[in-house]
């Protein structure tokens, strides 16, 4: 083991025991009525399971309905003394446990082939994810049991060596949560009958054993509640992820919603079993596990979010030939499991079906649609390599490199762009929102810059102001160009770099991304009041009206912004990122000097509405120029002329003389020969000239 790898895997390590005390700490820390209320609704002082009665009579109990089977039922009515007793600490603990226990078998479960470092670190990396997913998250919140049939699934599946052990593990796990009966067709198809049997029966006993000391209980719950449906919150709720609730939440009901989805779940079973065998035949026994869990979570009537940790394991899936592809759906997988919905789809009317069933799209996709690779496939194991750009020195002697990355050469994964840019813009809203500091505080800086601006004689807001005021088409213009290309420019300048310049792409995204940190701190650590919003000094405000400062009103974005965020201006910040990329990438000197008017008119526009002070350019421009200041050193010079770009994809296999496939570009060997040698003749001195088709 490398002294890297060591060092990192016991910083992974301490990452995950801070993450797991931070998690006991959070739930522990909740008030009594706000934690384990799940847990609570059961064995609490008036829970379902301290009163006699049904498990499942709703008007009995006060504190919610018992969700669980029957057997369940059965295994934790002995444990409601000493569970009352320490409540918190035991229960939350003790699930801590399991999911390192879940971390552990994951990661000694990892299909090969799998290098040391990734065996080193697959272990506490694991941990880290599964503490910070959300599934994990609601288990310890509400005080589910959600982790243990995963776990003993797993433990079957891939840990334990006896195949009765196995299958009477996973039939356990089936009694506590029906829909892991449909490991026992994985088990079957892929040649563990036994076990297959094993789970069968088991569930088969300990659904007769609560059946016989539960029997209204069990009537209730299989044939009243059909296996538990109706059991709960209600089954259209954005936190039920499973086909029957998106079906719901989309409108559909009545027959008409059981037919399709007794055809959706039926097609997702078939197609996903079928997939589940194939990886698990194919040595990826772990994936086959995540896929059929994926389809256990889509078909089920309830799919609560605390049910969807199958999900973040098919993140051990191997998609794309590329190595620059192979981050894209651990990634997705990870911040889908990690972070809500919000945060990755935009508050619009047409995609709020994609962000109330974002959990179940992936893992629908997961169980039917990803193309994971097979261990037989060439670039399983051997991706394509990433071309990197030749290092460059520095330009400026004085100016020292720290080439902390490598420039790649080749065109980013788009997914993964798109993805960090609307993960990166949802983390610029909230942390705007919360740098949101006082009005006196704000007003106080705006005093302080209005002085310094006096001071230097730059103070010409007002002056600008009532200018722009009092003629209408400026007015009219200015308003409309401030309101119009804040978001757009830069977005399509990005799009453009995209799609013709992929080596200057990553360099431009860089450098704007560091601008807008530099921001995020300005925001946070200096709250000021823009012109329009000093009550003394006059500004009219041309985009919002006239405001009652103690309650100003901005109509549907007065909750979703901050105000006061002002120092520095991205406004103009972000323009002049967009003027100076265009007058350096630009091929045409018009498209150079419609570039450098856009800060331009931006100034006027920021000045001229009152949204900003002339200050407030400099602090954007003088984070533009840290972010490119920041991307120089970190990874070197941008290159004055593109190198060729070259991607793997742009190869095919030809057999070789010894009769393996190699790759080899697109128009070598023989017929490529032939097909130049019609177009280039030869010089007397042996020098190719072009000559006519």
């Amino acid at each position: 083991m490398g002294g890297g790898t060591g060092a990192l895997r016991v910083l992974l390590w301490l990452v995950a025991a801070v993450l797991a005390a931070r998690q006991l700490a959070v739930v522990l820390s909740s008030p009594r009525g706000e934690r384990l209320t799940d847990l609570e609704t059961w064995i609490g002082p008036h829970g379902v399971l301290r009163v006699s009665g049904s498990l499942y009579d709703t008007e009995l109990y006060d504190t919610g309905t018992f969700t669980g089977t029957p057997f369940a039922g059965l295994v934790l009515k002995p444990l409601t003394r000493s569970a009352e007793q320490a409540l918190g600490v035991a229960w939350t603990f003790g699930t801590l446990l399991l999911v390192v226990a879940l971390g552990l078998v994951v990661a000694r479960a990892l299909p090969g082939p799998v290098t040391p470092r990734t065996s080193l670190l697959a272990a506490p990396v694991t941990i880290c994810l599964l503490m910070l997913s959300l599934p994990v998250r609601n288990a310890l919140h509400l005080g589910q049991s959600s982790v243990i049939p995963v776990l003993l699934v797993l433990l079957g599946c891939c840990a334990v060596r006896g195949e009765r052990t196995a299958g009477v593990l996973i039939g356990v796990g089936a009694a506590l949560q029906p829909t892991v009966l449909l490991f026992a067709p994985l088990l079957w198809l892929t040649g563990r009958r036994r076990a297959a049997v094993a789970t069968g029966v088991t569930f088969a006993a300990a659904t007769a054993l609560a059946w016989a000391a539960l029997p209204h209980d069990s009537w209730t719950y299989w044939v009243h509640h059909i296996a538990g449906a109706g059991l709960g919150a209600r089954a259209d709720d954005v936190a039920n992820q499973s086909l029957h609730g998106a079906l719901l939440r989309l409108g559909l009901q009545g027959p008409l919603e059981t037919a399709l989805f007794v055809v959706l779940g039926a097609a997702v079973v078939l197609l996903g079993l079928r997939r589940a065998v194939r990886y698990a035949r194919d040595g990826q026994l772990l994936l086959g596990v995540a896929v059929t869990g994926c389809v256990a979570v889509a078909v089920s009537p309830t799919a609560w979010q605390h049910q969807l940790l199958w999900v973040l394991l098919t993140a051990v899936g191997r998609v794309g030939t590329r190595a620059k592809d192979r981050y894209v759906w651990p990634v997705a997988v990870a911040v889908v499991l990690v972070l809500p919905a919000r945060m990755m789809v935009p508050n619009m009317a047409l995609a709020h079906p994609v962000r109330d069933n974002a959990l179940l799209l992936v893992a629908v996709a997961a169980a039917c649609a990803v193309p994971f690779l097979s261990r037989a496939a060439p670039q399983y194991a051997r991706p394509w390599p990433t071309r990197y750009a030749t290092p460059a020195p520095a330009r400026l002697r004085w100016v020292p490199l720290l080439p902390f990355w490598r420039r790649a050469l080749g065109r980013p994964n788009l997914l993964l762009e798109l993805l960090l840019i609307r993960v990166g813009y949802s983390i610029y809203q909230q942390t705007r929102l919360m740098a949101t500091g006082s009005r006196a505080a704000a007003e106080e800086h705006g005093a302080q810059i209005h002085a310094v601006e006096r001071a230097l004689g730059l103070d010409i807001e007002h002056w600008f102001n009532r200018l722009v005021v009092d003629t209408p088409w400026a007015e009219a213009f200015l308003t409309f160009y401030y309101t119009s290309f804040h978001f757009v420019l830069p977005l399509s300048v990005l799009g453009v770099l995209y799609a013709r310049r992929p080596a200057q792409f990553r360099w431009a995204r860089t450098s704007l991304g560091f601008a807008t940190v530099l921001a995020l701190a300005g925001f946070w650590l200096y709250p000021l009041a823009p012109p329009r919003l000093m009550p003394t000094l006059g500004f009219v405000d041309t985009v919002n009206g006239v405001q009652d400062f103690s309650r100003p009103d901005y109509g549907a974005l007065t909750s979703v912004t901050n105000q006061y965020a002002a120092m520095p201006s991205l406004h103009f910040g972000w323009s002049l990122w967009c003027g100076l990329v265009i007058a350096l990438l630009a091929p045409k000197v018009w498209m150079k000097v419609l570039g450098l008017l856009h800060p331009a008119f931006t100034v006027l526009a920021i000045v001229g509405t009152a949204n900003h002070w002339v200050l407030d350019a400099v602090g954007g421009a003088a984070v533009v120029g840290a972010g490119f200041g920041l991307t120089y050193l970190l990874s070197g010079p941008r290159p004055r002329h593109p190198e060729p770009d070259q991607d793997p994809a742009h190869v095919r296999e030809r057999p070789s003389p010894a009769g393996r496939g190699a790759p080899e570009p697109v128009g070598a060997g023989p017929d490529g020969q032939r097909a130049a040698a019609g177009r280039l003749g030869t010089e007397a001195g042996g020098r190719a000239i072009r000559q006519p088709l």
